[in-house]
């Protein structure tokens, strides 16, 4: 067989790419399957040392001292076993302790979305929550959105159980079910902007230019579903152009976002002009398969009551949330370094005084004759 025949053997036929995508696809599955059966497994067994310790020491009255002497022993007869330290079966003992009330009311753990997350995950969820109810609610949002472990903690560090759901909306007035509840758990309140650095007399340019620069940061704020489609967006009306500051697409809620940034508390007639807006998208922008769009207001503060009068008889449905963002009154230090001290300004000043009367000297100063030496 010459080298040419070889060659021929070796290639792709038609349809080999598509076999091997989906032989690969399958693969993928099959090792998600074999994790997730792992984990259920890894799962089950601490909860049930936890429970075995629990009922030990209540009927017993055993000490945390046994938990030490029983992971010595486990270690000893199971050498190289991992996942018995000491403080890992004390948290065996906390995640059935947080979770056998809960347990018993749905019947079985795997009933309960902490079964189905890592170990890992459980240990964050059990030393940052505060109770089973919050825990259960990080776990299931996990599940929803894949959450990595430093995901999830930067979810639980910006306080996202007590944010979500938050905003004052007329979305149960205005929208149909299930896509008002849907909506209405989309929305925060605050917002959570930390990642920008604006002075006290910001402008909403500013803000809004702030946000764009960490648009990554941004999105992931709003949350799962926001597809940006861009800011100070275009819409045109009897010949008038009307700019929105912001658009987004929603691809679960299945509808446009309008967002309007405001820098100062919220005014009533931010709702007339949103519902404007709203009218316009609705005409200009929205398909025959999408649902109504909704406005979001985000101003630097409000008053419950005052939103709750201006959104009463809208048409459209709109939110009003807060949002928090990080104010500096000097120079931060990470930048001074790059800026010259007030000695350095000094010193080039003079260096540059200094040069300009030495340029100044050599022009008043004659040039010098030369001499031609006689023969």
């Amino acid at each position: 067989m010459n080298a040419k025949t070889k060659a021929k053997t070796i290639l792709p036929v038609q349809g080999y790419p598509a076999f091997l995508k989906q032989i690969k696809a399958k693969i993928r599955k099959a090792q998600i399957k074999a994790a997730l059966a792992v984990n259920s497994e890894l799962i089950q067994l601490y909860w049930d040392i936890g429970k075995d310790i629990v009922e030990k020491q209540e009927k017993e009255g055993w000490g945390s001292q046994i938990i030490e002497k029983l992971c010595k022993d486990i270690q000893k007869d199971f050498p190289g076993i991992e996942g018995f330290s000491r403080s890992n079966v004390f948290y065996m003992r906390a995640f059935y302790k947080t979770y056998a009330i809960v347990q018993q009311a749905v019947g079985q753990l795997n009933a309960l979305p902490v079964a189905r997350i890592p170990w890992g995950h459980n240990i964050l969820l059990l030393t940052k929550c505060k109770d089973a109810q919050e825990c259960l609610w990080y776990a299931e949002l996990t599940i929803q959105q894949g959450l990595s472990r430093d995901a999830l903690e930067n979810d639980i560090m910006s306080n996202l159980y007590k944010r979500h759901g938050k905003a004052i909306t007329n979305f149960s007035q205005k929208l149909p079910a299930p896509q008002s509840e849907l909506a209405q758990e989309t929305l925060k309140n605050p917002y959570n902007f930390d990642f920008l650095r604006l002075t006290k007399k910001y402008k909403e340019k500013e803000l809004e230019q702030g946000l764009m620069d960490h648009i990554q940061k941004f999105v992931l704020e709003l949350g799962k579903g926001f597809a940006f489609m861009g800011s100070q967006y275009p819409v045109e009306v009897e010949g008038d152009s009307y700019y929105l500051d912001l658009l987004f697409y929603h691809t679960v809620l299945r509808c446009y976002c309008v967002i309007e940034l405001k820098k100062t508390a919220f005014k009533p007639e931010y709702a007339g002009k949103m519902n404007f807006y709203l009218s316009a998208v609705d005409d200009k922008l929205k398909r025959e398969h999408d649902n109504p769009s909704i406005g979001i207001i985000l101003c630097k503060t409000k008053k419950a009551l005052k939103v709750e009068y201006a959104l009463r008889d809208m048409s459209k449905p709109i939110g009003v949330s807060d949002y928090l963002v990080k104010i500096m009154d000097k120079v931060p230090k990470n930048f001074k370094s790059t800026l010259p001290t007030v000695e350095e300004i000094e010193s080039e000043l003079d260096l540059n005084d200094t040069a300009q009367e030495s340029e100044k000297v050599a022009k008043k100063k004659p040039a010098k004759k030369k001499t031609v030496k006689k023969k």
